[in-house]
């Protein structure tokens, strides 16, 4: 708030000298090139051998960090992945500067594709939700189930607190607001950004606010930050008012995979009133309300989270936990 690569993963200079990325304890870091398209995959190895993958989608503004504190409850019964979307986290920005839904959805194909893991057990949140949902419609050959934490699915009234995140999409605003906040501290820009997507800010421990600042000072000091930003915004604008088969309500509705969908009482982004229409769009799914909970559930209950996954994994038969 770097490895197996593939064949043609690409130096780390692809990316301006900033600080450091953070590798918690018991991840890797790797880059994989693809045509027009570097991504950094972090990873934790999988217990044993044989683990169904997993794939995590993080949010706009977002990164692979966003999964550190639930992966390490999963990785008994799957092999996981979470990725850094172009111009996020690790990730260059794309040679195409495709930062629709669309477009980051076709990243997570082409990831997927080039590694042979699928199907994936696919978690998206937020925009990465809008993201996996996309990706679970048009190629559901490879999403075995799929989780989604406050997806960023259309609304027709949007909460005004999620407003300002909104009008980063118009052409001018990311950098009249970077201009405007040039001042503050990446202390100030932290917390803000966890008063936003926190239910209770204070379940933060004084160590991870620690590694948010870091994070988001290696961030601002990136060229293209600001740009990733308000071109994906505007991705998420546009995906909410597109119709026909290629919207997301309706692509919804196409999702075959078992589909887990978790929503917090306190999200100001993402409606906690959505949470009855999306477990009507996704046929078959399992909705988790946590009402204390904000945005971003699985850093802030990850406990919860990773005992809903379980549940669905075992749902499905695909529990596979060694005695």
């Amino acid at each position: 708030m770097s490895s197996t690569e593939l064949p043609g993963a690409v130096a780390a200079a692809v990316t301006p000298k900033t600080l450091p990325v953070r590798i918690a304890e018991g991840e890797k870091l790797r880059q994989v090139s693809l045509p027009g398209l570097t991504l950094t995959v972090r990873s934790r190895p999988p217990v044993r051998a044989g683990l169904p993958a997993a794939l995590f989608v993080h949010g706009l503004g977002g990164s692979s960090q966003n999964w550190s504190a639930l992966m390490p409850l999963l990785e008994d019964v799957m092999d996981c992945e979470a990725v850094d979307l172009p111009g996020f986290g690790d990730s260059p920005p794309p040679d195409d500067s495709n930062y629709s839904v669309t477009g980051h959805a076709r990243a997570v194909i082409r990831l997927l594709d080039a590694s042979g893991r699928g199907p994936v057990h696919l978690f998206g949140n937020s925009m990465g939700g809008a993201v996996a949902t996309r990706v679970a419609a048009v190629r559901p050959d490879l999403v075995r189930t799929l989780t989604l934490v406050s997806p960023a699915l259309p609304e027709i009234r949007v909460q005004r607190t999620a407003v300002p995140t909104a009008l980063v999409a118009l052409p001018g605003v990311a950098q009249l607001f970077a201009r405007l906040t040039k001042d503050w501290t990446p202390e100030q820009r932290t917390r803000g950004v966890m008063q936003l997507c926190y239910g209770d800010p204070g379940r933060v421990t004084p160590e991870g606010f620690a590694h948010a600042v870091q994070e988001m000072e290696r961030r601002l000091q990136l060229p293209y930050f600001w740009d990733a930003m308000a071109r994906s915004a505007r991705g998420i604008v546009d995906a909410y008012t597109l119709g026909g088969q290629h919207g997301l309500w309706r692509q919804a509705e196409r999702v075959l995979a078992p589909t887990l969908l978790i929503y917090g009482g306190r999200d100001q982004l993402v409606s906690y009133r959505m949470a009855q229409k999306a477990a009507r769009a996704f046929r078959g799914s399992r909705l988790l309300s946590l009402p204390d909970a904000g945005h971003v559930a699985m850093m802030e209950y990850p406990d919860v989270v990773a005992t809903a996954v379980r549940e669905l994994l075992a749902a499905q038969g695909d529990l596979t936990v060694e005695s």
